[in-house]
């Protein structure tokens, strides 16, 4: 069962670095004279004090720990080798500790997660919930990680594929989802922002969404209420999704 029926969009930055820090400063601002608040996507082995003190004024969700391709060295199929993709609960929760040490030593201490390229192993999941968070935001959509309510709705991002019509594709995207009432998620990285085709795309998806009546909020702010979590209660099931959708996370169908 699907959570809600009003449009709703959050929108995400992640890569954010010492370098990139004008970049964000820039599209954050441009988001804040829309009204639409940004939530930051923060790797924890990667942060600096720069990047900490302009994070800290926003909503921050655990972005992995290193990104690390497939940290074991197993080797795994070409589009899930992504550093969550494929642990065990057993490692991804060692991971996760350190990731959370990370975190509150500098002071950006979350029960958020959203794993590297959007993918989170079953395991992952479960270590997740034993390490005390209760959110992660995924490929297909944002889980309730104590509840079991999921909030449907895939990540929208441009990626490596900056041309014209795959732009045009994520504006597409974000208004039909916008029309039927769903969760639009605009998934921005700092590499788009130094690209004008990727970044006018990420604020267009932002725009029509807005609208089309979505309801701006954060990742944290898509909790539902404790009555209305036990009225869409589902449990999580082992994602199934193509190769297309987890090397390109926007849909064109």
């Amino acid at each position: 069962m699907l959570c809600g029926m009003t449009a709703r969009l959050v929108v995400s930055l992640s890569g954010i670095t010492a370098r990139s820090l004008d970049a964000c400063a820039d599209f954050a601002a441009e988001l804040d004279r829309r009204g639409v608040p940004l939530s930051a996507l923060v790797a924890p082995r990667r942060l600096d004090a720069e990047v900490v003190a302009w994070v800290r004024e926003r909503p921050v969700l655990a972005h992995g720990f290193d990104h690390a391709a497939e940290p074991r060295g197993r080797r795994v199929a070409l589009g899930r080798r992504a550093e969550f993709a494929a642990l065990p609960a057993h490692e991804a929760g060692l991971r996760l500790t350190a990731a959370t040490a990370a975190l509150d030593r500098a002071g950006l201490a979350t029960d958020a997660f959203a794993p590297p390229r959007w993918f989170a192993s079953p395991g992952t999941l479960v270590a997740l919930r034993r390490g005390g968070f209760t959110l992660c935001a995924d490929l297909i959509g944002v889980r309730e990680l104590d509840t079991g309510v999921v909030h449907r709705g895939r990540a929208l991002a441009v990626g490596q594929r900056a041309e014209p019509w795959w732009c045009y594709a994520l504006v597409q995207v974000a208004a039909r989802t916008a029309r039927r009432g769903g969760l639009v998620r605009v998934a921005a990285d700092a590499a788009d922002l130094a690209r004008p085709g990727p970044r006018q795309a990420l604020l267009d998806a932002v725009d029509i969404a807005v609208h089309l009546g979505a309801e701006p909020l954060t990742y944290p702010g898509l909790r539902t209420a404790p009555a209305e979590a036990r009225a869409v209660l589902v449990p999580v099931q082992r994602q199934k999704v193509s190769f297309q959708e987890l090397m390109y996370p926007v849909s064109v169908r």
